[in-house]
C-alpha cells in the first residue's frame, strides 16, 4: 500500500521520506494508476525540496535511485517523477537524447519558464501508465529552470526537441498531472 509522503518537518526530510529513499532497493517500486492508493499519490501536488535537504546526503541517494529505478530493466524508461516512487516532491531524472552520451541527469526545483513555437502531436506513454500510449501535443523548445544541488543557485537553459518534450511530461507529473489528461481526441 502506498503512503502520501508531504508532511513536512521543519525543513529537512519526513521519516516516511527517510524510510521510503533508504528502506527500498535500488530500484525503487513504480506507483501506477491501477492502485487506487497509488492514484492518489500521483494526483498530489508536489513540494520543493528546501536547500537544507539538497545539501542532505539523502538527496544524493533519492538522485542515484531514481536514476537506478528509470534505467532498470523493468521500467526501461527516459524520465521518472518523484511522485512515481511515491515521493511528492519536486524532482524529476531524465534522459538528456540532446548531450553527447544522452546521459539522466537529475533536476531538483524544476520548472518551465518559457515555450516557443507550437506544439506538435507525439505519441507518450507513462511507467505510471503501463500497457497504453496516446498522442499529446507539446512544444519542442522551452527553457527550464530549477536548483542546482551542487551551489544551490538557480540554473537556467534551454532544451531542444525530444529532451523538451521528455521535460514536459515529467514536469506534469510534479503538479499531479498524467499524459492521459492531455490525449488529443483523433
Amino acid at each position: 500500500m502506498a503512503t502520501l509522503l508531504v508532511a513536512g518537518c521543519r525543513g529537512g526530510w519526513t521519516a516516511a521520506e527517510r524510510d521510503l529513499i533508504e528502506s527500498q532497493p535500488d530500484v525503487m517500486r513504480v506507483l501506477t494508476v491501477d492502485d487506487e492508493a497509488d492514484l492518489i499519490i500521483l494526483r498530489t501536488p508536489c513540494r520543493d525540496i528546501s536547500p537544507r535537504e539538497l545539501a542532505n546526503p539523502l538527496y544524493a541517494e533519492l538522485a542515484s535511485r531514481l536514476i537506478s529505478t528509470v534505467t532498470s530493466p523493468e521500467q526501461d524508461g527516459v524520465g521518472i517523477a518523484g511522485p512515481q516512487v511515491g515521493l511528492s516532491r519536486n524532482v524529476i531524472a531524465v534522459q538528456r537524447f540532446d548531450k553527447e552520451g544522452e546521459p539522466f541527469e537529475v533536476y531538483p526545483n524544476i520548472r518551465i519558464t518559457a515555450f516557443r513555437g507550437e506544439p506538435e502531436p507525439g505519441s507518450e506513454g507513462c511507467l505510471s501508465v503501463p500497457g497504453r500510449r496516446g498522442k499529446v501535443l507539446r512544444w519542442r523548445d522551452i527553457d527550464i529552470c530549477y536548483t542546482s544541488p551542487e551551489t544551490g543557485q538557480e540554473v537556467s537553459e534551454r532544451v531542444e526537441g525530444f529532451t523538451a518534450v521528455i521535460f514536459q511530461h515529467e514536469t506534469d507529473h510534479l503538479q499531479g498531472i498524467l499524459y492521459t489528461d492531455k490525449l488529443v481526441k483523433e
